[in-house]
């Protein structure tokens, strides 16, 4: 008969690449059952969206064939228990991850929209905050134009706004308040006053993950959500062309300073190059080659991907449905490979703690 001391001593062969410990060490294994020549028991990953979750679940099974005995039948329940950085204001969420870009026109909303949905079909617990006060776009991208949030008697007493829920992520936008015909004049302390009501008046429930859509540049939005709440950390939007580059080099600045202090979680370089679907070979970088890329090598962040110029992704937005939710298309399995990474990051971050 096996012991469970066995399984785990092999089990301390495995080590976590992204965290460089071992995964009993990490406490990711539970639930040992041996019977006969029978074992189970799970792996718990820090995230859904775990990117080395075949690797990890191989080497265990390699660990326990070498270690313990090749005759088990080993079955591994592959489960996972989202690491946090919450505050006790805000303990019900998780990670609140911040998308940001340098300037306006580079896709931002777009990355932000397909990443909350790309973690949420992962399985996690996801909701998106549109606090681009001065153009909101998320109730576009959902089909939502026209949708008001219903208000709700919360648990305390006072009244919630109920977050609009669709293909599975929580939503609520400035948008959702506003006259999209009607241009409103937002002074500094009116824009801090709305974002954070989004934040702390909605009935969010539980979640993993909290995307935040912020506006492009370096102003009033930013400083109040990275100082009033535990950002887990900023993914960081550009394009390839110098002027994009200079100015995502200064909102990548802002994050790191000491008053601010929010990891980058990585670079994503948009726009990167342009294929006609007549030459689907070719590509051609119409706007510069590796921008985004040495941006991110200059910051020693990591760069998490490139996604080309495809009218297919602006159709998607527009029609309501965006890119990750078409399954038949390649740039859907791209945006899902970029948000399995900002999960990695996240969890890499929240170990340091």
């Amino acid at each position: 008969m096996i012991t469970k001391e066995q399984v785990l001593d092999a089990l301390r062969y495995v080590e976590d690449p992204d965290l460089k410990k071992d995964l009993v060490t990490l406490n990711m294994i539970e639930d040992i059952q041996i019977d006969g020549n029978k074992l189970r028991f799970s792996v718990v990953l820090t995230t859904p969206a775990c990117p080395m979750k075949a690797m990890i679940e191989n080497a265990c099974r390699n660990a326990i064939g070498h270690f313990v005995s090749k005759e088990l039948e080993v079955s591994i329940n592959m489960t996972s228990r989202v690491t946090s950085k919450a505050s006790p204001t805000l303990s019900n969420i998780k990670n609140i991850i911040a998308v940001a870009s340098g300037k306006g026109g580079v896709g931002k909303s777009t990355v932000a929209a397909n990443l909350a949905l790309g973690l949420a079909q992962k399985g996690a617990k996801v909701g998106l905050i549109d606090a681009d006060i001065y153009g909101p776009s998320i109730p576009i991208m959902f089909g939502l134009e026209g949708a008001k949030p219903r208000a709700i008697a919360g648990a305390d007493g006072k009244s919630r706004i109920q977050p609009i829920e669709k293909y599975g992520v929580k939503l609520l936008s400035i948008g959702f308040f506003m006259d999209p015909n009607q241009p409103i004049p937002w002074r500094g302390p009116m824009v801090s006053t709305a974002v954070k009501q989004l934040f702390n008046d909605a009935d969010w429930g539980e979640l993993d993950y909290l995307v935040v859509d912020l506006p492009p540049g370096t102003g009033d939005i930013h400083i109040t959500v990275t100082q009033s709440y535990p950002i887990a950390g900023a993914v960081i939007v550009t394009t390839p062309q110098n002027v994009a580059l200079t100015d995502a080099k200064k909102g990548m600045g802002m994050f790191l300073m000491d008053t601010i202090n929010v990891p980058i979680l990585g670079v994503i370089e948009n726009m990167s190059y342009f294929t006609p679907a007549e030459l689907p070979e070719n590509k051609y970088y119409i706007f510069g080659q590796n921008g985004g890329k040495r941006l991110a090598e200059e910051f020693g962040a990591p760069f998490l991907g490139e996604i080309p110029l495809v009218k297919s992704i602006t159709d998607a937005g527009d029609e309501g449905k965006p890119m990750i939710l078409h399954q038949e298309n390649i740039m859907a399995g791209a945006f899902m490979e970029i948000a399995e990474k900002v999960a990695q990051q996240v969890a890499i971050q929240n170990a340091k703690k």
